[in-house]
């Protein structure tokens, strides 16, 4: 542990841990994102990634978390993020974000990905989305430079670019022994600069964006998180380990290498 915010510093052996969490975090949403077509209904998508966590021998991290009553947050057109699965059945067109995550051995693993439900209905959802993952990978490039947490704020928001709304008040975090750890992780530029990056950090990144405003509101099941304007909305995230020789992506099959080599971003090889 170091500085004010006591933060979790993993040793190689742990970060090996987490990926496996991460991988199985992995396998899980990739088969909801398999399953994703107009009919079916959060619920089953939810079952979907269930089962792969359960024969993958982890845990959800979800389920149970302060009474969350799932193990996938589905979340759907204007829901933001925490969206409760339920037996509405999708549409062709809907944006829909899943985030999930796996305990293994005691270490955890989270990721979201967004993905529109067959042929989109308008552009700007398109844009949507993949703005939304672009300002993921250049906030998880900017831990390359091992300047200060707070960089990954700035860079996300300059990938944004203004041409979509930076959810206010949700932000990315510590990951390792708990699912939610310091430090915060800001999707925007902030006077507070953070702690300093160092080796046997590890971080869940995670840009949340809007069609429209920033502002959001909290339905009465008291989880469901929405645009208080009703426009759309985004949510793309990866768990990223620092190491000595590079960053990880503990959550990308490939390690991050794709996207971050793109970005001559060093990823050291398995």
């Amino acid at each position: 542990m170091f500085g004010r915010e006591r933060v979790e510093l993993k040793t190689p052996e742990q970060i090996l841990k987490m990926r496996e969490a991460g991988l199985l975090t992995h396998a899980a949403l990739e088969s909801v994102r398999a399953a994703l077509r107009p009919g079916i209904t959060p619920a089953e998508l939810d079952a979907v990634g269930a089962e792969v966590i359960r024969a993958g021998g982890g845990t959800s991290n979800f389920l149970g978390y302060h009474g969350y009553p799932a193990t996938l947050c589905i979340s759907v057109n204007e829901v933001v993020v925490h969206g409760i699965p339920g037996d509405r059945p999708l549409e062709e067109g809907d944006v829909v974000s899943v985030d999930g995550g796996a305990v293994v051995d005691g270490w955890h693993g989270d990721s979201a990905f967004t993905a529109i439900v067959g042929e989109p209905r308008e552009p700007g959802d398109v844009e949507l989305v993949e703005t939304t993952r672009q300002a993921l990978w250049a906030g998880i490039a900017a831990l390359d430079a091992r300047g200060r947490v707070g960089d990954v704020g700035a860079a996300v928001e300059d990938a944004v670019g203004g041409r979509l709304g930076i959810v206010d008040g949700y932000t990315g975090h510590g990951i390792g022994t708990a699912m939610h750890m310091a430090p915060d992780v800001l999707n925007h530029r902030d006077r507070d600069k953070g702690p300093k990056v160092r080796p046997g950090m590890v971080l869940a990144i995670e840009p949340m964006c809007t069609r429209g405003g920033v502002d959001t509101d909290v339905l009465a099941d008291e989880w469901t998180v929405v645009t208080s304007d009703g426009t759309r909305a985004a949510h793309w995230e990866h768990t990223v380990a620092v190491l000595e020789e590079g960053l990880w992506v503990l959550t990308a099959p490939d390690g991050g290498a794709a996207e971050l080599g793109a970005r001559g971003v060093r990823v050291p090889s398995e």
